[in-house]
């Protein structure tokens, strides 16, 4: 099951921030500290609040019976909850205590990314989008999918450091025109895109099982002409604003990437889906180049070969997108990136296909 930290009540909330701060406790000590705080509270509420959180995997609880049990934080707690971003992106990237390698217990760690309430609000307004689908014209879809692929194409190379502006991304996909004042590195970045794009269109269906070799093609097609290293990288790589390392062992990369996979077919949800393979794209960072970009690009691959709703990303802010990927590679905390997703999944839906 999964639950946002946001809807616990507030003894409960206290009760999680409580077992955080100590470690390890058990129910005595919880009792004291929320009659400390709340005031009179029985010791069935409490155990009632512990076997909710526990239910919900935010809490773990050792040993079997009476003083011998103990509570501690669960691994998902701290991959669902709540992060002050302005105030942890505040603390100066040397000074953040941060996972520095790679997680590797991290594919269990993603279970339930979505609340019952997310998931139903995404549901809710896919079906919204596939109504939209079925009542718009050949014509009008073959216009909106165009429009969205130069939104998606504009914005994903933008986050890049692309310096096209979306009229300028226009004339180039529309009437093949490079901007004057602009590289030609810039120019192919953003017609790859667009290819990358007609290639998930035309074989939507293949991604509804995803493979290492899927996101090489992906990759491959976003990267062509690049001057970028093809297939899984064989060396270091680091990331500019974080501490965090990716491997830097080929056959690792490979494993946690076939993992990745894994993870991906075995979870039912497509939303859910989506955004994992999304973030293990670019934690993995399994290419010398363009992670990020495959990332974004597989998971509008998951969410199309599902008739969901792709998104174009165009009321993102570059530096948000960026922070939330930051959080989860130092972290493993997915709050803030679902957040954003939801948002770009809702302006998705309101914006395109009539």
């Amino acid at each position: 099951m999964s639950m946002n930290t946001e809807n616990l009540s507030k003894r409960q909330d206290l009760i999680l921030s409580f077992i955080e701060e100590k470690g390890v406790v058990a129910i005595g000590q919880i009792i004291e500290y929320i009659e400390k705080e709340l005031g009179k509270v029985t010791r069935i509420t409490i155990s009632r609040d512990l076997e909710k959180l526990l239910e919900f995997n935010l809490i773990e609880r050792q040993g079997k019976a009476g003083r011998a049990v103990t509570y501690q934080i669960s691994s998902q707690y701290s991959t669902v909850k709540k992060i002050d971003v302005d105030k942890y992106f505040s603390i100066d990237t040397d000074h953040r205590k941060v996972q520095e390698k790679f997680n590797f217990d991290i594919f269990g760690q993603l279970d339930g990314i979505f609340t019952e309430v997310e998931k139903n609000k995404l549901s809710e307004l896919n079906e919204i989008y596939r109504k939209k689908i079925k009542d718009i014209s050949p014509d009008g879809l073959k216009k909106e999918i165009e429009r969205l692929n130069i939104d998606f194409s504009w914005k994903s190379s933008k986050i890049e450091g692309n310096t096209y502006d979306l009229l300028e991304t226009e004339q180039l996909i529309k009437n093949h025109e490079q901007a004057p004042g602009h590289t030609q590195e810039e120019a192919t970045m953003i017609l790859n895109h667009k290819a990358t794009l007609e290639y998930i269109r035309d074989n939507k269906d293949a991604f509804r099982e995803i493979t290492v070799k899927k996101i090489e093609d992906i990759h491959a097609f976003l990267t062509k002409d690049m001057g970028v290293t093809k297939n899984l990288r064989k060396t270091l790589v680091r990331i500019t604003g974080t501490k965090y390392t990716p491997l830097d062992n080929e056959f690792q990369i490979r494993e946690a990437l076939e993992k990745t996979c894994q993870k991906v077919n075995e979870t039912e949800n497509t939303f859910e889906k989506a955004v994992i393979l999304m973030l293990l794209i670019a934690y993995i960072q399994p290419f010398v180049d363009g992670n990020k970009r495959t990332s974004r690009l597989s998971g509008n691959a998951i969410l199309q070969s599902f008739d969901s709703c792709p998104l174009s990303y165009r009321s993102m802010d570059e530096v948000e997108y960026k922070k939330a990927v930051l959080l989860f590679y130092e972290q493993n905390n997915v709050s803030y990136f679902k957040e954003l997703f939801l948002k770009q999944f809702e302006f998705a839906v309101e914006n395109y296909f009539g």
